[in-house]
């Protein structure tokens, strides 16, 4: 399941530099805008401790973790909607992602220039905010031209798009997102046809000095991003851009070493990913067998068949069932077979909706 989240933010904020330490992928980085022109695109382990648990309990010939991708898209800035600084290159781009990470720069630095002059999260929220409600306010009139003639005629399919459009169009004169306009399942049907970028679902990520990071009670930057975010029911998480590079120089046990130094739980990438999950309503299930400890990704609520042609279509097309046990129980048990022993192990039909967690042996005939 390739799944993707966009990470946006104005120039100089700290997206580039918190791209290149999640990913290694070395897209550029440099204190003037539009440095980074493409997307660059970096695919990255999940990591999951279970997936680790697993792989000592079955010692199998191979690991494989599930991955997320991130795409670090080009700096916006106002005027983006209308192709200031290539910003419809960059609008475009945004049109092709699950989701938008938007790095907003909650720091102070003199050496690091800002592209308004000063350093305002909310204002720099609200600049791209209004360039994608702008984009798809676009896209809204462009299609009402040709749909409101067909709706006059009583073109039943015409007139309920219409309903929508008009919806959507009036909460864009008032600088409103899409996700923020009531529909029933029909239109949101409807609506997710027109790709709108103000319909992704969006995480907020602060950025924040060195200093601040394990404690960000004072910073009032910070605070003022939560508050907004709360405002549109959108989730924040704290990072700081430049220990996360830092963190990416290491592996294994420096890593830890470090982040037990630093007194931080997690890395910014593992709370990213969990945050990115969690938005996009995702879980993971595992296969496990002495060739292969694996772990997949599924959308929340999958039924067993969906979940088991994320493997291969002949598994979703030929299911018989599958023989579940939940990590927990498995765990506790020690092994498979004691877990079958135990009566954890469990035979689930078409209708079982898959677990978080669950490892799972898929029956199947073709």
């Amino acid at each position: 399941m390739a799944l993707t989240t966009g990470i946006v933010g104005l120039p100089n904020v700290g997206k580039s530099t918190l791209f290149n330490a999640i990913t290694q992928a070395g897209a550029e980085s440099a204190n003037y805008p539009f440095c980074t022109i493409d997307p660059n695109v970096g695919i990255v382990e999940v990591p999951d401790h279970r997936l680790d648990k697993l792989t000592e309990m079955v010692e199998p010939h191979k690991t494989v973790p599930t991955a997320f991708e991130f795409t670090d898209i080009a700096g916006i800035v106002e005027g983006a909607s209308k192709g200031e600084g290539l910003g419809n290159k960059f609008l475009s781009h945004i049109r092709q992602v699950d989701a938008i990470s938007h790095v907003v720069r909650c720091f102070q630095d003199d050496n690091i220039t800002h592209v308004s002059g000063s350093v305002d999260p909310i204002r720099d929220i609200q600049v791209i905010n209004l360039e994608l409600i702008l984009a798809d306010l676009e896209t809204v009139e462009k299609r009402i031209g040709r749909v409101e003639k067909m709706a006059r005629q009583k073109d039943k399919e015409a007139m309920a798009e219409f309903e929508v459009l008009d919806k959507l169009r009036t909460a864009f004169e008032e600088e409103m997102p899409a996700r923020s306009v009531e529909l029933t399942k029909e239109q949101m049907k409807i609506a997710k046809g027109l790709h709108l970028l103000t319909m992704k679902p969006v995480l907020y990520v602060a950025n924040v000095s060195e200093d601040e990071l394990l404690d960000v009670s004072g910073n009032e930057y910070v605070q003022k991003v939560r508050e907004f975010a709360a405002g549109e029911g959108s989730e924040v998480i704290v990072v700081c851009a430049k220990i996360e590079s830092e963190i990416a120089e290491l592996d294994g046990e420096e890593r830890e070493e470090f982040l037990n130094e630093l007194g931080i739980e997690e890395s910014g990438l593992d709370q990213l990913i969990k945050a990115a999950y969690k938005l996009l309503g995702l879980e993971t299930y595992f296969t496990a067998g002495k060739q292969e400890v694996r772990a997949w990704t599924i959308h929340s609520g999958t039924k067993a068949p969906q979940a088991a042609g994320v493997i291969h279509t002949d598994f979703e097309r030929g299911f018989i069932r599958a023989e579940v046990v939940a990590y927990d129980d498995l765990i506790a048990a020690g092994s498979m077979s004691a877990a079958k022993d135990n009566g954890k192990v469990r035979l689930e039909g078409k209708e079982y909706i898959v677990q978080d967690g669950d490892i799972i042996h898929f029956r199947f005939n073709v």
